[in-house]
């Protein structure tokens, strides 16, 4: 289904990792450690400011990729790790794309399913790489005859 576009990216976007999104997306996975929220705290850490929490990046807006049409729904989350080269500092600027990795069909009881691997990145201002997301998703029979 998506062979045509494995290896295509988006265009980068700039992302600003403001304290105020920090903060809130701390709150709501219920993780509200003063590394994350605490801007007195932040100033003595090592690190000398607050950081964002390691599955912040799934806020940040990545473009679009010519081609890739998912559905809105229907779609399984399968599996997504995150790799970072250092953590990531409120007030930075940081600029994300998105790639198609790969694409493979398994045949499962209820027919064909799809296994649809997206790789998030994240640079600095450089173009120094600060982390990674790896993600696959899982196209279902059913969504795949929606998608036909």
């Amino acid at each position: 289904m998506f062979e045509e576009i494995i290896g295509k990216k988006s265009n980068r976007v700039k992302n600003t990792v403001s304290r105020e999104a920090v903060v809130t997306f701390a709150t709501a996975i219920g993780d509200p450690h003063p590394i994350y929220v605490d801007e007195s705290y932040g100033k003595t850490t090592r690190f000398k400011q607050n950081l964002a929490p390691p599955t912040f990046p799934r806020t940040f807006q990545y473009g679009e990729v010519a081609g890739l049409n998912l559905p809105k729904k229907g779609l399984i989350h399968g599996e997504q790790t995150y790799h970072y080269t250092r953590p990531l500092m409120v007030g930075e600027e940081v600029y994300c794309f998105l790639k198609v990795e790969a694409y493979v069909e398994k045949e499962g009881k209820s027919g064909k399913m799809g296994f649809l691997t997206l790789v998030s990145t994240g640079e600095d201002v450089d173009g120094d790489v600060l982390f990674s997301s790896k993600q696959v998703i899982i196209i279902n029979a059913a969504v795949r005859k929606a998608m036909s």
